[in-house]
């Protein structure tokens, strides 16, 4: 009997920054990426992620926008009208890129937390590109990941409780390619975390 062949995953850390709470109404304003590692049957491998990174600033689709989600990323709405990328163009763009660096892998996002990253991104790829290089489903929340290794209720996770071995130590600035590298060092911590009690990543 032949053994069906696992393909890899390639985790892929993703980060967006917008200016609202929803696509549609709002607008996704910049889009980070960065390759955190690799996942076989072997186990998981760490990549370097400032190696294969990925950043778009995008044109705002709307006139709508919340001042305080605007003022977290410190982004320019008036500026990025004239200069940022069309969505169509910087999505079809990031879709390649994924596509190229997830050669022989199945790509997955994945985010702190994914569900607010990722509703704007999968929003935007079906809307501008017709499709998702993820799929529907393919990627993983970093929150659920540590709850469930340290055995801990969902909504008592917080960065602030996670063992600071764990986290990365450059700063979460807000620039979503920043802030992706950031996160992909914490996925790569988490995914070689044997649990409460282990000590450090080793090395």
């Amino acid at each position: 009997m032949s053994v069906r062949r696992i393909k890899p995953s390639l985790y892929i850390s993703v980060d967006i920054e917008a200016d609202g709470p929803i696509p549609g109404p709002y607008s996704m304003l910049s889009l980070g990426a960065a390759v955190a590692g690799a996942q076989d049957a072997d186990g998981f491998t760490a990549a370097d992620p400032e190696q294969r990174t990925f950043y778009r600033e995008l044109r705002p689709i709307s006139d709508e926008f919340v001042p305080e989600a605007l003022a977290v990323s410190g982004l320019d709405r008036e500026r990025l009208r004239s200069e940022g990328v069309e969505p169509a163009l910087a999505l079809a763009e990031f879709s390649a890129w994924v596509r190229e660096v997830s050669t022989g892998a199945q790509p997955v996002m994945c985010g702190y937390p994914a569900s607010y990253d990722w509703t704007f991104l999968y929003w935007y790829l079906i809307r501008f590109t017709g499709a998702s290089p993820f799929g529907h489903s393919g990627c993983l929340d970093m929150k659920t990941l540590y709850a469930t290794k340290a055995r801990l209720p969902l909504r008592a996770v917080a960065k602030g409780t996670m063992p600071r071995h764990l986290l990365s130590r450059r700063r979460h600035t807000h620039h979503a390619l920043d802030d992706a590298v950031e996160q992909a060092e914490l996925l790569a911590n988490l995914m070689l975390w044997p649990g409460p009690g282990s000590g450090p990543v080793p090395d």
